[in-house]
């Protein structure tokens, strides 16, 4: 009889990526297998599991409100409700397994599996684990982690380092800088900088570069620049003339085309664009986002830095040195040859069949 799996969170694609790949893997170890992805209403996963031939059910559960107190009065009913449902699911689905990727839907589900005695696994993509994570790791079978030192937030006999699942046609770039270049329309022999905010972008990273024009060109470098889809608009209408060595676009489709044209990436410090970092193996300065949880990507980005695996410019302080940190790191070969080594070191390519084989484990 066909094993069934319940994956629960999302939210951002740090989250969903992850999910997928695990369910990906899943399929191809066991191809009869079931799998039901639990999301949050109204969020990402939504919309992104059905695309990858997956289904999905949603429950009305939202995160803590920290600028408005207001907005989390229904927070506890939400909650409740979300218990209630998950629970039918669970009996529903009759899984045999739930396994947790962060995100809102990953709390409720995976607390009434344990209360319901359905064995759990969780999967933490950060170096610093979340309140939901830590509060669920005790009861799970399994916690599989992407950074070492995890034991500081998890039971040790239950953590695995697996690091992240990643998307592996993204980093596929072996051999691919010249079709790169031609894909991009951009000239063979001249330094080339990626500038990537994520899918929706980062108003940061984009102000950088849209003050930074002029540099660019006197350094005669080119760049690519993912804006995201959030600022594309905008930029459109703002900038009139783009030069023709700064390539601009709401979503970068070929990830692997952008990676492999890349000399040097400039990136916010996710976790999912970190460990995707780490198997391409180029220099990198991370800009970690301030809007996130528990500062979890300043604690991604000094993991690899402590290591002098990339660089590290602060928000605050990205609109005055990140251009000036960037064209200088370009120039300092010994520098950029110490990066790339060492970032190499950190990848962890196969996590997502190392997870899906835990994660038959715990039913067998």
């Amino acid at each position: 009889m066909a094993h069934k799996v319940i994956i629960s969170g999302g939210g951002t694609g740090g989250h969903i990526f992850p999910a997928i790949a695990i369910a990906n893997a899943l399929r191809r170890i066991e191809p009869d297998i079931e799998i039901l992805f639990v999301g949050a209403n109204g969020k990402m996963e939504m919309e992104k599991v059905p695309a990858a031939g997956y289904t999905i059910v949603g429950l009305d559960i939202q995160g803590f409100n920290r600028s408005s107190l207001l907005k989390n009065i229904s927070l506890p009913f939400k909650m409740i409700n979300s218990l209630l449902k998950a629970r039918k699911i669970i009996k529903d689905f009759k899984a045999d397994v739930a396994v947790g990727v962060g995100g809102y839907a990953s709390g409720p589900l995976l607390m009434m599996a344990n209360m319901m005695g359905l064995p759990t696994l969780i999967q933490e993509q950060n170096s610093f684990a979340g309140k939901t994570n830590k509060s669920l790791g005790g009861k799970a079978k399994k916690v599989c982690v992407a950074y070492e030192g995890m034991d500081k937030f998890f039971p040790a006999e239950k953590v695995l380092l697996t690091g992240n699942p990643i998307r592996r046609p993204s980093v596929d770039i072996e051999g691919k800088k010249g079709e790169a270049l031609v894909f991009f329309e951009l000239e063979a022999g001249k330094k080339t900088i990626l500038v990537t905010g994520g899918s929706l972008g980062a108003g940061t990273l984009n102000d950088c570069v849209k003050q930074a024009f002029e540099k660019f060109k006197d350094a005669d470098v080119q760049v690519i620049w993912q804006c995201g889809s959030y600022y594309h608009e905008t930029l459109n209408k703002e900038i009139q003339d783009l030069p023709y060595n700064v390539k601009m676009m709401p979503f970068l489709q070929r990830m692997d085309y952008a990676y492999a044209a890349a000399d040097l990436i400039i990136a916010r410090a996710g976790a999912g664009t970190i460990s995707e970092l780490c198997v391409v193996g180029k220099p990198v300065i991370l800009v970690p986002s301030p809007n996130v949880a528990e500062d979890h990507q300043t604690k991604n980005a000094m993991a690899l830095v402590n290591k002098n695996a990339a660089l590290i410019v602060k928000d605050v302080e990205a609109r005055h040195h990140l251009v000036d940190k960037a064209l200088a790191l370009l120039k300092d070969e010994s520098k950029m040859n110490d990066l790339e080594d060492n970032i190499k070191r950190l990848a962890l390519l196969d996590a997502d069949d190392v997870i899906a084989h835990e994660v038959l484990k715990i039913i067998k």
